[in-house]
């Protein structure tokens, strides 16, 4: 194996930079070539390449985002377009691709892989939805976003005796809200796992105001509702006024913690490595601190489970 390919795709995750760099490292070592394509899928299409070098990621380790840029290509999904994809690869001369994204973008790499295109994938997700690792690139750093905002808005919870809605993202996951409540002390989550009964949270909430506990903090995780729906319908049950923050594309911004850094540097490494080995069609992943690889199509066929005993500490904190 003389070249291979490296792309960052659809949601950017902090950490994408530093498995970047480590993929770069690797491969030069091993007297490897990697040839960086630009936007993801996109710039697959469009053949939106360049050499990528060790030079060339001085300073990235510390970066939020790509510098390799990201998109999300609706096109990919086409037999076509995956076939104009693999074109490009032969073209440039490459023997093996280097997937970093979501869902998305893993199936993306295992069409090209069924197509017999050497692919690894590695999970770069801050809603830590896929299974096969433990924790995918850029979740941690979310979550330490995501706690430093709540922190300071409990200081004008407290300040205000208001309750405060944050809303952070997970469309099908809501580990983000569960682990970012028990973190701060958060007196509900709603999530998409667990069914939630908003009168019992209403009464919670006006419980706690008898006892003069006026500063309360509910996580949303959009993917069961909206931070504003959940208020208009606390002020309906209970008449309880709300104040709501949309966190938005805030927590995947920012430079990337050291767990985040560490983990992208083992997964860069990692896939060149099983692609040296003849590895194909799989995912580097993090299993009980060790990184290990899943074929792309469990990944796919399987949910990740969501650990029950979490969600019992929430309830128990909660109270």
């Amino acid at each position: 194996m003389r070249k291979i390919a490296i792309l960052t795709s659809g949601g950017d995750a902090p950490g994408m930079n530093p498995c970047v760099r480590s993929v770069v490292y690797k491969g030069e070592e091993k007297g490897i070539e990697i040839l960086a394509f630009r936007r993801g899928f996109t710039g697959l299409l469009d053949n939106d390449c360049f050499p990528i070098r060790i030079k060339d990621t001085s300073g990235i380790i510390q970066r939020g985002g790509t510098i390799l840029l990201s998109s999300r290509c609706e096109d990919f999904k086409f037999e076509e377009a995956q076939k104009e994809g693999i074109r490009n690869l032969i073209e440039n001369g490459c023997d093996g691709l280097i997937v970093i994204g979501g869902d998305g973008s893993l199936r993306g790499a295992s069409a090209i892989a069924d197509r017999g295109v050497s692919v690894i994938g590695i999970p770069a997700s801050i809603d830590n939805d896929i299974y096969g690792t433990e924790m995918a690139l850029g979740t941690d750093t979310a979550l330490n976003n995501i706690v430093e905002v709540i922190d300071k808005i409990k200081d004008t919870a407290s300040s205000h005796e208001r309750t405060f809605i944050i809303e952070v993202m997970g469309r099908g996951s809501g580990y983000l809200a569960l682990i970012s409540a028990i973190a701060t002390g958060a007196e509900a989550a709603i999530i998409p796992e667990v069914e939630y009964d908003l009168g019992k949270i209403a009464d919670r909430i006006l419980e706690r105001y008898k006892k003069h506990k006026t500063a309360n903090i509910i996580v949303v995780a959009e993917g069961v509702s909206t931070g504003y729906q959940i208020g208009r319908k606390l002020s309906k049950i209970a008449g309880i006024i709300s104040k709501i923050t949309v966190l938005g594309h805030l927590q995947r911004g920012g430079s990337p913690s050291s767990y985040d850094r560490l983990l992208g540097s083992r997964f860069g490494s990692a896939a060149v490595e099983e692609l040296l080995q003849g590895n194909s069609n799989c995912m580097v992943g993090s299993i009980q601190s060790k990184i290990k690889t899943t074929p792309l199509d469990e990944v796919f066929s399987k949910t990740k489970d969501f650990d029950e005993n979490l969600i019992k500490l929430a309830k128990t904190l909660g109270k």
